[in-house]
């Protein structure tokens, strides 16, 4: 296992332990760069129904970053709960 791929993973486990809980667009943040990493880019056939407000908002900010390496994202995950274990 690379060397990010094992701080990733210690990141993942250290998300659920966070000293408070995020806003909501932290969270958004945190599911994309997580779905980012470990599925890739993300199949905008699958786009979800109008009413479902929480798969859409999901959706959307997987979208916004379509394109980055799973490396990028992992390394932005660690980065972003690292910085919400300081708070």
């Amino acid at each position: 296992m690379t060397d990010i791929k094992d701080s990733f993973e210690k990141a993942v486990a250290a998300s659920k332990e966070l000293p408070s809980k995020p806003d909501n667009e932290t969270l958004l943040h945190l599911y994309s760069l997580y779905k980012q990493a470990t599925e890739g880019d993300i199949n905008a056939d699958n786009k979800p129904g109008m009413f479902d407000f929480v798969a859409a908002a999901k959706y959307n900010a997987w979208l916004q970053i379509k394109g980055v390496t799973a490396d990028d994202a992992m390394g932005q995950y660690i980065a972003l709960v690292e910085q919400l274990q300081v708070k």
